[in-house]
């Protein structure tokens, strides 16, 4: 099943899924155990309090002996509070184990969301993923900490209730029980129809979190076509059907509930009638009918949240489902167990008959071949979907090729561990991506063996820190989500210094200079002539200007390599470089 769609998934129970669940409880199965035996003790007092009654009703009112009814008063008073005591404990450490439970499982798919490929994410929209890691662990943080351990208190509850029952007066038990076949038919009807209807509202909450996400995201697109009429009535379509599915389960509710408590009401009717005659012949005393009237009311209290826990656990089978789904996707990149690692990488670049597709065999590249020399400045020019950027992409490994050989020093890029691969590479995009945080954070990432000083002087090759030093706080100025208190030019800026700072092998500059202005552009030239002596270097350019003095510029043109060479030799050539260069000049001319 692709995460693509949240389908209506068939089982409420399943045995794989729970044994799965319960793993997550492994490490904290002493506590689960002392948790159950806290239920049980709970469990037995709460059963005892009936079997009390009957014996104040019978062996001291109807005696009028006013010193035994003060012991069991007393006795009462003692039951209730070290219950009430206990009852705290175990809630507490149920709630406890539950997050601590799901703290692990978030962890776990946090950390396998890291470790997918990319290709995952081109196929799977991220607000269906964020459903996985809040709304769908939330349902299972309610089973972990509400649901089974508890479950295992219902179960001792009734056990223990059925125990005094039968040992008090079987023939009224068995009147009080005979009401339970109507009881089991409406439960197995309510529980197929609330399974369905809340597996719909997951869906429409998966929904919402999908659209909520990409209209947040794309809002300066919204306000710029005034598209905020149209985006409210396509969310005022998914919002209603949440609503509606809401109401539905609602509505089930609104039906089970008090069809339990008339069958209850029917189970009470019934005591009376039997026990009641009866008492009146002296066959049942009245602390007995007293006493099985509170454990027919006590009875049905367990019943009830029965129910209420089998409807967490269908809905924890469904968000289980879709969670192990994600954990089970092994969209990974291919890691060697005997990586290769140079003594000294010094930034060769081969591509060997490379044949790479997104998609089955919609090829993007197409027996892609060159070389790039340890040290050099190659560009890519090229039209758009030329293959360029996918070039650098498959450099870092992001995708995998179908056909051919990426080398670099001579190593296949498949032998060396991804972290030692990416280690030697820094990438600038154009679409910069800043993290919440501030200017440091932005530029180490973190890295604790970047020190500030070679953050500042990152910044101060590249020109950034001419405008960080007029900030309030310079380096530690806040950073807002996605650096949107920044301007694009300021962005690609602290990126060109966050690729810097960690002194790449190989440095790719993907379109880094098409939002800056001419000053800005000058300085990153100047820092590029300056700094990147001995590194290899790839840039990719739409204007050719930026490019001409690259040793060697490679011109794409629908996914193969047309022509390579420097800017001199590939106008003398007439072809497809000099043609781009000849409308770009126009262009100029023009402007």
């Amino acid at each position: 099943m692709s995460i693509q769609e949240d389908e209506i998934l068939g089982k409420a129970y399943d045995s794989h899924l729970m044994r799965r669940l319960i793993k997550y409880l492994t490490p904290y199965r002493g506590q689960v155990s002392f948790a159950v035996g806290l239920s049980f003790v709970v469990a037995g007092l709460e059963a005892f309090r009936p079997y009390l009654t009957k014996i104040a009703v019978d062996d001291y009112i109807s005696k009028n002996d006013k010193t035994g009814l003060l012991y069991i008063v007393l006795i009462f008073l003692a039951l209730i509070l070290v219950r009430g005591a206990i009852q705290y404990y175990s809630t507490y450490l149920t709630q406890k184990i539950g997050q601590y439970s799901i703290y692990d499982l978030r962890m776990e798919i946090f950390r396998h969301l890291q470790k997918l490929s990319l290709s995952f994410y081109d196929k799977n929209p991220i607000g269906r993923l964020i459903t996985r890691v809040t709304n769908d662990t939330e349902v299972l943080n309610e089973m972990f900490s509400s649901g089974i351990v508890m479950v295992f208190s219902d179960v001792f509850m009734i056990f223990g209730i059925l125990w005094f029952m039968f040992t008090m007066n079987w023939q009224l038990t068995l009147i009080s029980l005979s009401v339970l076949p109507i009881l089991f038919y409406g439960t197995f009807l309510f529980r197929r129809k609330a399974r369905d209807a809340y597996r719909e509202v997951r869906l429409q909450i998966a929904r919402i979190n999908t659209f909520m996400q990409e209209h947040i995201t794309g809002m300066l697109v919204d306000q710029i076509f005034n598209r905020e009429k149209k985006a409210s009535d396509e969310f005022s379509v998914h919002n209603a059907a949440h609503r509606e599915a809401n109401i539905k389960s609602i509505l089930y509710y609104a039906i089970f509930y008090p069809s339990v408590d008339l069958i209850g009401a029917i189970a009470v009717g019934l005591i009376i009638w039997y026990a009641g005659g009866n008492a009146l012949n002296g066959i049942v005393t009245i602390g007995t009918v007293m006493a099985f009237l509170q454990f027919n009311e006590m009875f049905w209290r367990p019943i009830r949240d029965l129910s209420e826990k089998y409807n967490i656990m269908q809905t924890a089978m469904a968000s289980s489902e879709r969670i192990f789904k994600l954990l089970d996707d092994k969209t990974f990149m291919y890691e060697t167990t005997e990586p290769k690692k140079p003594d000294i990488f010094r930034g060769e670049i081969e591509f060997r008959n490379v044949w790479f597709a997104y998609n089955d065999e919609e090829w993007v590249l197409k027996n892609v071949s060159f070389t790039i020399k340890p040290g050099e400045v190659a560009a890519f020019v090229g039209h758009t979907g030329a293959g360029k950027t996918t070039i650098t992409s498959l450099i870092s490994r992001f995708y995998e090729i179908q056909k051919g050989e990426i080398l670099l020093d001579g190593i296949n890029i498949r032998d060396y561990a991804l972290k030692d691969l990416r280690k030697y590479i820094a990438v600038v995009l154009q679409d910069v991506f800043l993290f919440s945080g501030d200017i440091k954070g932005n530029i180490s990432l973190g890295n604790e063996d970047i020190s500030i000083e070679k953050i500042q002087e990152a910044a101060a090759v590249v020109g950034v820190d001419r405008f960080i030093q007029k900030l309030p706080k310079q380096y530690h100025e806040e950073v807002k989500e996605r650096g949107a208190t920044l301007s694009v030019g300021q962005k690609q800026l602290l990126s060109f210094a966050r690729a810097l700072a960690y002194n790449p092998r190989i440095l790719i500059l993907d379109e880094a200079t098409s939002s800056i202005d001419t000053e800005s552009e000058i300085l990153i030239q100047h820092a590029i002539q300056k700094l990147l002596t001995g590194r290899t270097s790839i840039v990719i350019a739409h204007r050719l200007s930026t490019v001409q003095n690259a040793n060697k510029i490679i011109v794409m043109h629908k996914g193969e390599v047309r022509e390579q060479g420097t800017h001199q030799q590939l106008l003398a050539q007439g072809g497809i470089y000099y043609k781009l260069y000849q409308l770009q000049y126009k262009e100029q001319e023009a402007a």
